[in-house]
């Protein structure tokens, strides 16, 4: 059942996201070059929205679906932050997608979105590559 409530849940989003037009390539480019600040906003609802929520299950100390209490961990600032955040921005201006919008561009039919994709596989790899070199806990390395 809680499946089901999930998938629910991902398609309302999704759905949301495509009514504020956070999919739509030229809304995007109009961002980072300053012409539009829609999105801003929506970005800043999203952080204010879980900023909000955080706080409120924190206080209410909620459970998960399991019944377990729910932990925030805290993560230190690493300088490999700086690279994977310069990455992240170059590929979201590129693509005019970020992971969380790809699959909605895909539920849109936008098959370009299917680059975005293969993009996120092989930085997900290259990382998990990277990290059993340097023999870091994936878990870890992301900061």
């Amino acid at each position: 059942m809680k499946h089901i409530v999930s998938l629910i849940i991902g398609i309302l989003f999704g759905i949301a996201l495509s009514k504020a037009l956070a999919t739509d390539y030229n809304a995007i480019i109009d961002m980072f070059l300053f012409r539009n600040f829609h999105l801003y906003g929506v970005i800043a609802t999203a952080i204010v929205t879980v900023t909000v929520g955080v706080y409120i299950f924190k206080k209410i100390r909620l459970k998960d679906v399991d019944g377990k209490p729910i932990e925030y961990p805290t993560k230190p600032a690493k300088k490999g932050l700086v690279v994977g955040s310069a990455l992240f921005g170059i590929g979201w201006a590129l693509t005019g997608t970020c992971p969380g919008t790809a699959f909605t561009q895909l539920g849109e039919g936008k098959l370009t979105a299917l680059f975005t994709l293969v993009g996120i596989l092989v930085g997900t790899v290259a990382h998990s590559y990277y990290a059993s070199l340097a023999n870091i806990p994936v878990d870890d390395t992301c900061g």
